[in-house]
């Protein structure tokens, strides 16, 4: 993968917009060339949007990945389902809250049970009247989703061929450990294993064809939050953390290393997080995982001042980081100068040729699209004022 080296690279975590004749197709259940035909000209049009706006390290937007509302925070890992054996989707009751099925006895979600129990967090909006599905595994787990990842590589690679840009990716997901119910396997670790092996199928498709994958992975950090927040039991949670790392390694195993890189993000609903692990207590965890590049979350308020973590921390030679310097967690339109100052910081930790400047989560479904755009286009302004100062 590319590096910075005579001027800071933009890149963005994956989820962009989705055009409204995509979302309706996917709404529609459309299949076969009328669906082919829209998903084909929507990836065309978002990565020549990329393009034209100054993105270096573009993707396809992740449309492939099916987005039904215009809202949706959950796409980035509700797409496996469909491309997994052993699971089946069940529809919830309208008026359970999805924030406190996934959170449950969370610490955040106990300090702050009024905000989210008002509809806070940003899931629940549009959602009064609709059931929601969640996956329940039933049987033996193992990948089938072949073609649709051809599909999808193979809209991507026609876009790129169609426009100049330095580098690529494309992201696919790792739910190391189900938080839903299992009905076939007798542990989580179990299942877990099982998922980790055949996701790789996904991430072997994606950089056999000469692209980078990008392994999406809030689970790491998100288990805190679940599972170990409501007692500060960190250290328990730095035990399950180990476990889970492997885990991944594993399932990275005859993906070339110098093709992933790697997202961590704390989640995406729009609440305190007043629970969230501090980036010191899991940085070093991170940094064993088998990837080039590492992407996280740093513009927004709760993370932000974790630059200073990497003060004490050594960035192994020949990898590189993707510091999030716009954020989807504000509606908020970063200035350019604010930009850059985020990315001088790391910089001059890091050391310049190793920054890549991002966002902190993806865009799509979560933020309106002409605001999307435009912290995309501050991002790339941001990167260039932080260029003129470190070279």
């Amino acid at each position: 993968m590319k590096r910075s080296t005579d001027r800071i690279l933009t890149t963005h975590v994956g989820s962009l917009p989705r055009p409204p004749a995509l979302i309706e197709a996917f709404r529609q259940r459309l299949s076969g060339e009328q669906l082919e035909q829209v998903l084909r000209d929507a990836i065309d049009g978002v990565v020549s949007k990329q393009a034209e706006i100054g993105i270096d390290v573009v993707n396809d937007g992740e449309f492939g990945k099916p987005m039904s509302e215009e809202t949706d925070y959950g796409a980035w890992a509700t797409y496996i389902y469909d491309r997994l054996a052993g699971y089946e989707l069940r529809e919830m009751n309208a008026m359970d809250n999805p924030l406190g099925v996934i959170l449950g006895e969370s610490k955040d979600w106990l300090n702050f049970r009024e905000f989210y129990e008002a509809g806070g967090g940003g899931v629940e909006e549009g959602r009064k009247e609709k059931s929601f599905v969640f996956p329940v595994n039933t049987g033996a787990v193992s990948y089938t989703g072949h073609n649709l990842i051809q599909r999808d590589i193979g809209n991507f690679k026609s876009a790129l061929g169609k426009v100049n840009v330095t580098d690529n990716f494309m992201s696919a997901a790792f739910t190391g450990v189900q938080v839903g119910p299992s009905e076939y396997y007798q542990s989580n670790e179990e299942q877990a294993v099982a998922i980790a092996e055949a996701m790789r199928d996904e991430y072997r498709a994606i950089t056999a064809a000469g692209l980078n994958v990008q392994i999406d992975d809030p689970i790491l950090v998100n288990i805190y939050e679940m599972f170990y927040s409501k007692n500060d039991d960190v250290a328990g949670f730095r035990k399950w953390a180990k476990g889970h790392v492997d885990l991944l390694n594993h399932s990275l195993e005859g993906v070339p290393l110098d093709q992933v890189r790697y997202h961590l993000c704390w989640g995406s609903w729009h609440g305190p997080h007043s629970a969230d692990i501090p980036m010191k207590d899991v940085i070093d965890l991170m940094l064993q995982i088998n990837s080039s590049q590492y992407s996280f979350e740093a513009a927004n308020p709760r993370h932000e001042h974790e630059w200073k973590v990497w003060k004490d921390v050594k960035l192994p030679e020949g990898k590189a980081i993707i510091p999030g310097v716009v954020t989807h967690k504000t509606s908020v339109l970063e200035h350019p100068e604010t930009v850059a100052d985020r990315i001088v910081r790391f910089a001059n930790i890091v050391g310049r040729e190793n920054v890549i400047a991002s966002t902190d989560c993806g865009f799509g479904g979560r933020l309106h699209p002409q605001l999307a755009w435009a912290k995309l286009a501050s991002l790339v302004e941001g990167a260039k004022l932080a260029s003129e100062q470190l070279w």
